[in-house]
């Protein structure tokens, strides 16, 4: 396996790990950091889909207890029950409209400068979120009820756009809907479960032909750095919620998104544009 392959792949596992829970956009960061590396061919975009399992299992591991919890009294305790069928209502929308739009999406907008522009137009949701009156409707998410997770299902859907970010939209979404921030936050988080296995399945599966051996050393490179990287962020963001909020990644999605403006407006780097 060529070396620099695998430095690729270490550097896209941690971007990925760092920023899928955030909101800031981890498609954003891969198709701009894949560029950068020049890895945003088919090959590249695959490994950076199927390596969100890595991040998928960081989430799984520091919510082993309850989610092992929840299957031993799914169909017997309400409240499994019911976070269950929030998490199938949530998950629904991204999935009926991905499957719509996906290739229309693909083809026009995973592009660096459609990216920036949508880091940019998110920051300002965001900022309007926090700065509007918040009031708490729901404090956990065992007390949400399916329609709260049909809202936080459309928000998510929003995602569909890259640049947007699918823990942004969700998060900020249910601030929106009157959850509480721990409650939109870990809601994120779970069903980032069934949505971002659901795509690394599909991927794999519509792209199987470019699956291969040699690959596989890649593969566990991203997965472990993405693992690492993602567990040790979504430990750090539950700390951060309890006293902040997110004005500070609005901030960096303005400065990041004109960056990205900047540089292919003056020719510093040179984006691949639709």
């Amino acid at each position: 396996m060529d070396v620099l392959i695998l430095f690729k792949a270490l550097i896209l596992g941690v971007v990925e790990g760092l920023t899928e829970f955030l909101p800031i956009s981890s498609t954003g960061h891969l198709i701009l950091v894949g560029d950068l590396l020049d890895f945003n061919n088919p090959r590249g975009q695959l490994f950076e889909i199927v390596i969100q399992s890595g991040a998928i299992l960081a989430v799984i591991w520091e919510y082993r207890v309850r989610i092992a919890s929840v299957l031993r009294g799914l169909g017997r305790e309400r409240v499994a029950n019911r976070l269950v069928l929030n998490l199938g209502i949530a998950f629904l929308p991204l999935a009926i409209l991905g499957l719509l739009f996906k290739k229309v999406i693909e083809n026009h907008l995973f592009k660096p400068v459609p990216v920036a522009l949508a880091f940019i137009i998110g920051a300002f949701f965001i900022l309007w979120a926090e700065r509007r009156k918040h009031t708490v409707r729901v404090q956990t998410v065992d007390e949400m009820t399916p329609l709260d997770a049909l809202k936080m299902g459309l928000a998510q859907a929003a995602a569909l756009i890259p640049g947007t970010s699918r823990s942004g939209a969700t998060i900020i979404g249910g601030l929106f809907f009157g959850l509480s921030r721990t409650a939109a936050t870990e809601f994120s988080f779970f069903l980032a479960i069934p949505t971002l296995l659901a795509a690394t399945v599909y991927s794999l599966y519509k792209e199987r032909a470019l699956l291969s051996f040699d690959d596989v050393g890649m593969w566990a490179v991203g997965f472990i750095a993405a693992f690492a990287s993602a567990f040790l962020c979504v430990r750090w963001l539950l700390r951060y919620i309890s006293s902040h909020d997110f004005t500070p990644f609005a901030w960096y999605r303005i400065a990041f998104g004109i960056a990205v403006l900047v540089t292919w407006q003056l020719d510093l780097v040179t984006w691949s544009v639709s």
